[in-house]
This record gives structure tokens, C-alpha cells and sequence, in this order.
């Protein structure tokens, strides 16, 4: 079973709605329940902060210090990680216009927020999620590669490089500056970047998919997921000759590219396509309730997968997650979010949505900035 990973202490300071607040919390899962706005979502907001990137709801860190604080905001926890106790803090510092967070592990300044995954791994599913299998394909793409990056924290690095060497590129095209040499070497890179992001979300996909078959019967559907747009999935040249293929690619497009005032082939345009397994049918084309457990059973594969490829089970953050679903499937995903072996953090309207998880969760009660054991 995977080593469990679980916050001891979790501290805000002037983060969102909260000028302050402590949490004493043991392995156990965590509920949080209270009226809508009273701030459970911003205590999940702060947890996602423990992991690499701008948190579950990809905020402007400015925006996320609270109104009318006089400096920042900082996120505190204590915790049992992968490579046992560690404190972590993170936050913008007072009177800091920088859009980059500070991050401290142990006291001690890191190096970069990419540390936190030598720590722990946190994943999420929120409301604003539900969309994702008829909202547009950069939102997917977004979601895969926060499934990849749980398990190649380098994955972000190549991304922002990939990105950043395109907009060079297209900088360059709109410019009308055709100089071979440095549009070759650009196109060198983004053929070496872009060819290692699409083989990243390709094993990625291939890991899930071997789970989700081997997996038992569950009360929500399995998803049957595939890429297309780039790198197609039965293309199994040697990667050197898919980054020659792609750099060629770049070479013969850039009027094509000029005119467009955009790059038109790379991993920035590939899209996920979820099916559900037993219909047979696009997720897009299921009803709102298909889509909401297909969106489950995935977010359940991948926490699995993440416990089994790093011997760490991750951090969950649930939200709204008993809304719509009946009192015995919301028993069964208790069960199932319990059998990860990790910690969840479970937000409600209605404690009594959470009685079938009895001891197994500490409950918490939010009101407007404060939180009642």
C-alpha cells in the first residue's frame, strides 16, 4: 500500500477571506462544511498552493492576498511527506510586486516550487471542472498536464520553455525577420521541448489506461481516453526522428505560420478525447451526470496511478464532490477515496452528506473567515 501523506497543522495568514486561521488536523480526512461563500474553497485553494503552479482556481497571486491587508498572504502547513516530516511555507512577501511565490521548506529558502513534489503530490476536482469535456481543448490540455506533472514534475519546466520558445518564433514571423540560423535554432528547440511533452501526456494516457483495465467494477464509468492533433498514438518512430520530423515541420510552415500570426502545429494544439467505456459514446455527447462521474472515476484512476508510480499516496481536494450524487454512490466514493490510503480534504453545504465516512474524517465548520472544530 502506498506510504500515506497528511497535514498536521494547516495556517493562513491574510489568504482570501481569512486574516487568519489554524487547523489541527491528524491523518485523517477533512470536511468541511457551511454555506455557500463562507470560505471552504479558499481553505482547499490554500492546500493546492502546496504543490507546484498557481493553485486550483489559477489565480493572480495578487489577487489572492486578502482586501485590505496591508502585505501579503502566506500558506503554512505542517505534514508527513514522502520524505517524512517537513514545515512548508509559501506566500508573497509584504510589499512584494513579484508575480512568483516564495516557498520554504523547513526554514530554509527553495530553490524553486518544483520541490514541493519531492514532498507530497496534490490533485483536485472542483466544480469549475465540470465543463471540461465540452469546454474548449486548451482546458483539457491544462488537465492532462496536471495529471503528468504529478508524476514528471519536469513536465512544467518543458512546457513553459516550449511556450516560451514559440513566442519567440512567432515574434519573429510577424516581424518579417526570416533569418534561417535563428529560426532554425528556435525550431530545434520546440521540436526537442514539444516531442517530449506529447511523449510524457502519450505514457501518461498508456499508464491510465492499463489501471482503469486491471481495475474492478466501481459504481462510476471508465473512461477511455486518447489524443489526437499531434503526435498520433500509433506513431512509435524513435523520438530522434519525430523531433527531425517536427523541426521540418516548423521549417516548411513559417509563411504559413507568419500569416496565421500563430504557430498552427505543435502540443499546444492536441486535445484530449474522453469516451465512456461501457456507452461507448464521446463524453461530450453523455448527460451532465455521466460527465460528472466519467470526470470522477478519472480523477480516482489518476490519484490511484500517482500512489502506485511514486509508492506516495497523494493529498485530495474534493469540492462540492456529494452534490449531486445519491447517499449510496456517495458511500461507495467515501470507500473509495479511503482505500488510497491518503488524505482528503471534503467540502459540503450539509454535514450530513458525510455520514457515512463516521470517525474515518475530522469536520470542520466555516463561516465567514472563521473555522470551528
Amino acid at each position: 500500500m502506498a506510504q500515506k501523506t497528511y497535514l498536521t497543522r494547516l495556517k493562513l495568514t491574510d489568504f482570501r477571506n481569512y486574516a487568519s486561521a489554524t487547523l489541527a488536523l491528524d491523518e485523517r480526512h477533512v470536511v468541511l462544511t457551511g454555506d455557500n461563500g463562507s470560505g471552504k474553497t479558499n481553505l482547499l485553494e490554500a492546500v493546492s498552493f502546496l504543490s507546484p503552479g498557481r493553485g486550483l482556481r489559477r489565480a493572480v497571486l495578487s489577487d489572492v492576498t486578502r482586501v485590505g491587508a496591508s502585505g501579503g498572504f502566506s500558506v503554512f502547513a505542517d505534514l508527513e511527506g514522502r520524505e517524512g516530516a517537513v514545515a512548508i511555507g509559501t506566500g508573497i512577501e509584504t510589499g512584494e510586486e513579484s508575480t512568483s511565490r516564495k516557498l520554504r521548506l523547513n526554514g530554509t529558502p527553495a530553490k524553486s516550487v518544483e520541490e514541493l513534489t519531492d514532498h507530497l503530490n496534490v490533485l483536485w476536482l472542483t466544480p469549475a471542472m465540470d465543463g471540461l469535456f465540452t469546454g474548449g481543448a486548451s482546458d483539457r490540455r491544462r488537465f492532462l498536464d496536471r495529471l503528468v506533472l504529478s508524476l514528471d514534475p519536469a513536465h512544467g519546466r518543458r512546457a513553459a520553455d516550449y511556450e516560451r520558445a514559440m513566442r519567440s518564433r512567432n515574434r519573429l514571423l510577424s516581424e518579417g525577420r526570416f533569418d534561417p540560423a535563428w529560426l532554425s535554432g528556435i525550431e530545434v528547440q520546440m521540436a526537442e521541448l514539444g516531442i517530449a511533452m506529447a511523449a510524457a501526456r502519450r505514457e501518461m494516457l498508456t499508464l491510465l489506461a492499463a489501471l482503469i483495465a486491471r481495475s474492478g467494477e466501481t459504481p462510476f464509468p471508465s473512461p477511455t481516453l486518447s489524443l489526437i492533433g499531434f503526435l498520433d498514438e500509433d506513431d512509435t518512430r524513435p523520438y530522434a526522428e519525430l523531433e527531425e520530423a517536427y523541426a521540418e515541420n516548423l521549417r516548411d510552415s513559417r509563411h504559413r505560420d507568419a500569416a496565421a500570426g500563430r504557430t498552427l502545429h505543435g502540443p499546444h494544439r492536441a486535445d484530449l478525447l474522453v469516451r465512456h467505456r461501457e456507452k461507448d459514446m464521446e463524453a461530450e455527447r453523455c448527460s451532465t451526470g455521466e460527465q460528472k462521474a466519467l470526470l470522477v472515476g478519472l480523477i480516482l484512476a489518476h490519484a490511484r496511478l500517482t500512489g502506485d508510480m511514486t509508492g506516495c499516496a497523494p493529498v485530495l481536494l474534493l469540492d462540492e464532490i456529494a452534490a449531486h450524487l445519491d447517499e449510496g454512490r456517495r458511500a461507495s466514493l467515501f470507500d473509495l477515496v479511503h482505500d488510497l490510503g491518503g488524505q482528503a480534504f471534503m467540502t459540503g453545504t450539509d454535514r450530513a452528506m458525510f455520514s457515512a465516512l463516521n470517525d474515518r474524517a475530522q469536520f470542520f465548520t466555516v463561516s465567514q473567515g472563521k473555522v470551528l472544530s
